[in-house]
């Protein structure tokens, strides 16, 4: 087991004591794009009308910082404020022009052959997160969002295809190989995950049991 009982309820402790609207700010920073109204409430556990004042606190927290808390229909993102576009802009170009790093690589290589893909999908087979690496090979036009039922998905744009010379992913050299690998990545990581979840949970009423 990674954490006693006892280093879980420290954990737990320090958690509680984090303010709501600095709990909202962690999962904006940590998702890197939109989030809904509704996925704070499940996340947070909290009630609309909480959340939605912790908001205006984080509102107000970040009018004297280089962040912008943007919000429509009741999704919020962080941006940078108008007055870092040139910046921003001047960053952008360098990076356009720069070499892919080898984390780039590996991130664009598992999009081509997955076709399509989650960002919580992509950190579960990379195991790291991959918010700046994403925004990295946006920003270049390799590739590009897609929204499907309410969640993002990222897909390769045909400027890539085009770059690489090939008509489509499944043109991609053992294709239908390393799909299957991937596949069975993805398996692996969600049964280990499905077996974190029922260990905690056992624990929690073993837990509960020994209170009693």
């Amino acid at each position: 087991m990674l954490f006693s009982k006892k280093e879980m309820k420290i954990e737990n402790s320090k958690l509680n004591d984090f303010s709501l609207d600095k709990k909202i700010e962690a999962i904006l920073f940590f998702k890197g794009e939109e989030v809904s109204l509704n996925f704070l409430v499940k996340i947070l556990e909290e009630k609309k009308k909480d959340i939605k004042e912790a908001i205006l606190v984080l509102r107000e927290r970040l009018e004297n910082s280089a962040l912008n808390l943007i919000e429509v229909n009741e999704k919020y993102l962080l941006s940078t404020r108008k007055e870092a576009s040139s910046l921003i802009e001047k960053m952008k170009e360098k990076e356009e022009f720069s070499e892919l790093s080898p984390s780039a690589l590996e991130t664009l290589s598992i999009i081509l052959y997955k076709e399509e893909i989650s960002r919580a999908e992509l950190d579960l087979i990379r195991g790291v997160n991959s918010s700046y690496i994403l925004r990295n090979l946006l920003i270049r036009g390799l590739i590009e969002k897609e929204n499907e039922n309410g969640s993002t998905k990222y897909i390769p744009t045909t400027d890539l295809l085009s770059f690489l010379g090939i008509e489509s992913t499944n043109k991609m050299p053992a294709f239908e190989e390393v799909r299957k690998k991937i596949a069975e990545i993805d398996k692996r990581e969600n049964a280990k995950n499905v077996e974190n979840e029922n260990k905690t949970q056992k624990e929690e009423w073993d837990e509960k049991e020994n209170l009693e």
